[in-house]
């Protein structure tokens, strides 16, 4: 492998040739041989619309050439159209405030930047840390650049595969609204209600959790930037950090702004504590769809099988025609992870320590993991399993007709206590319903007839 020779403080060290980076990361690269999680792209990208937003607004505060200004911009465009993503290398197991990935980015700008500037016969050269990271610090761009990477995925992967989803139960709700079916409580047979009233439950699950993940998301709109080392924004204009936050909303369109107290910006991520928090809430939910779909579907001959679910793959390497809910299965996996990564994320907030917190890498990796998984899974299951059900009626039917709990009716003509005596017979010579009560000469087969109605009991409304 060829090699190139960069310079730091702590003096020289070799570089790959074709590489971009430079000598802080490739230290960073042989310092922290940790684990396959790399920094995620979410974030590297997060941190080139930072350095093009830093770079306009230094030139407008008179700061920076305008020659640097531009090729800052086109390097910084290269990196956010996905062009350079094999020249940032580093692991999410380096120091805590980011340091590293904030340098990483920093010299593959620069090094872009003046090839640039050489194409063009400019003189000028562009410094990583004197330039690309002019008014800036660590410890300002990282949760920055964590609130953009956060917040745009929210909106541009979450949300679509979340109403994706939604819009599907809605479908389904509206489709199945007239077919009655037993409820079940406490895993035991219930009263009845309709196939599509159970899914209307799974469908508001989701609109909750959308509104819920949209306000807590509104927390993660305030920046970082402009506090630079500890908040008091040293090095920085007075402005430098609401002008920023400005050009960003020029750039991406969402609405952030500055932070009023850069001292909790730098050291709180409570913010994402709130965020992930509601993540969590969904990943509670997925899982109790998921569950609900693989319990209804199960059998398709010794299980519950009130509803069919999509074929897509044999489910036995040893049991020829079985077929599992594998759909089901990969979504729970995925709460149980997100479950898991909120323990995290919320561990490492607390750990801020005077004006730092140095949990950052892991904070933003486990939220972004998170974000990823439940966007995937829910659009997964959304188009391999959830938009396939169907109701399987037979069995809707049997089930419903066998139900102990039908009795339930009776409670106001003949009270509890009789309509109790009605099914503990009905259980244990194991005869329907309709025969028990009828042998209990509490009722009379018209009577029965009259008041035990299904569809009277499943409270139908237009």
């Amino acid at each position: 492998m060829d090699f190139r020779i960069e310079k730091d403080t702590l003096g020289e060290i070799q570089v790959p040739a074709s590489s971009y980076w430079g000598a802080q990361t490739q230290r960073s690269k042989e310092n922290f041989p940790i684990g396959i999680e790399q920094m995620p792209l979410e974030i590297v990208y997060a941190f080139a619309e930072l350095k093009k937003a830093a770079a306009i607004v230094n030139h407008d505060l008179e700061k920076l050439s305008l020659q640097k200004r531009d090729a800052i911009v086109r390097a910084c465009d290269e990196i956010i159209d996905r062009e350079l993503d094999t020249h940032f290398p580093l692991v999410v197991w380096q120091t805590g405030s980011g340091t590293q990935s904030n340098m990483n980015v920093n010299e593959v700008v620069a090094y872009r930047a003046n090839l640039f500037l050489k194409e063009q016969g400019s003189e000028e050269k562009v410094h990583p840390n004197d330039d690309v990271n002019m008014s800036q610090s660590s410890n300002d761009t990282f949760p920055t650049a964590m609130h953009i990477a956060a917040y745009r995925s929210v909106c541009q992967s979450l949300f679509p595969s979340l109403k994706q989803l939604k819009n599907t139960f809605y479908e389904k709700e509206q489709a199945f609204k007239e077919i009655i079916k037993i409820g079940r409580t406490h895993l035991q047979d219930a009263t009845p209600l309709t196939l599509g009233q159970e899914i209307s439950g799974w469908r508001v699950m989701l609109e909750r959790s959308y509104t819920m993940i949209q306000e807590a998301s509104k927390h993660i709109l305030c920046l970082a930037i402009g506090g630079t080392a500890v908040g008091t924004g040293i090095n920085a204009h007075p402005q430098f950090g609401n002008r920023v936050a400005k050009q960003l909303v020029l750039q991406t369109g969402f609405p952030f702004h500055s932070s009023d107290n850069k001292f909790h910006a730098l050291t709180s991520h409570d913010d994402m504590v709130h965020l992930h928090g509601a993540l969590k809430a969904l990943a509670a939910d997925l899982m109790k769809i998921a569950n609900d779909v693989r319990w209804l579907a199960s059998g398709p001959r010794s299980g519950i099988g009130e509803i069919t679910i999509p074929v897509n793959e044999p489910g036995s390497s040893i049991m020829p025609g079985k077929v599992n809910p594998t759909q089901s299965e990969a979504l729970t996996m995925i709460s149980v992870q997100v479950m898991g990564n909120d323990t995290t994320v919320g561990f490492a907030a607390s750990q801020g320590n005077f004006e730092l917190n140095v949990f950052k890498p892991v904070i933003i990796y486990n939220v972004l993991q998170s974000l990823r998984l439940l966007s995937d899974g829910m659009k997964s299951f959304d188009e391999k399993c959830a938009i396939g059900i169907e109701p399987n009626l037979s069995v809707i039917e049997e089930h419903v007709s066998r139900s102990l709990m039908l009795v339930t009716a009776l409670n106001p003509h003949i009270g509890y206590e009789k309509a109790a005596k009605i099914a503990k017979l009905a259980f244990e010579e194991d005869t329907t319903l309709k025969e028990a009560a009828i042998k209990t000469g509490f009722v009379t087969e018209e009577q029965y007839d009259e008041w035990i109605q299904p569809i009277n009991m499943v409270n139908l409304k237009e």
